[in-house]
């Protein structure tokens, strides 16, 4: 589900008369839309509904905060793993470049918690 919708602009929405997603006109590598558009809908996407990996980050996180001693380091590796699920999903199908680059983002954010 994308948070954020394209307008309904005939000339800079794809074509869908076969089911297929085709361009009509070509995105430029740095533009908004080669950032934003989803690859396989052609809205712009910048957020979408937690997914299962997020689901178990968030519970992760707030069982740590709810949680006392051992057990809460145990909801913060969880959280940890949970985020690093997400971050390589996104990396791998990733929607378009922001997603991906939010992946990174998150790989950098788990790689920097386990060795801190």
């Amino acid at each position: 589900m994308s948070l954020i919708k394209q307008g309904s602009e005939a000339a800079s929405t794809p074509d869908r008369d076969d089911g297929a997603t085709r361009q009509t006109r070509p995105m430029r590598v740095g533009s908004f839309r080669w950032w934003f558009e989803n690859r396989e809908t052609g809205t712009i996407t910048v957020a979408q509904a937690p997914n299962p990996p997020l689901l178990v980050a968030f519970a992760g996180i707030l069982g740590a905060r709810l949680a006392d001693g051992g057990l809460a380091d145990g909801f913060r590796w969880l959280g940890t793993a949970g985020i690093a699920w997400w971050a390589v999903d996104e990396i791998v199908r990733g929607v378009n470049p922001w997603r991906r680059v939010l992946g990174l983002g998150g790989v950098g954010w788990v790689v920097l918690r386990v060795l801190g």
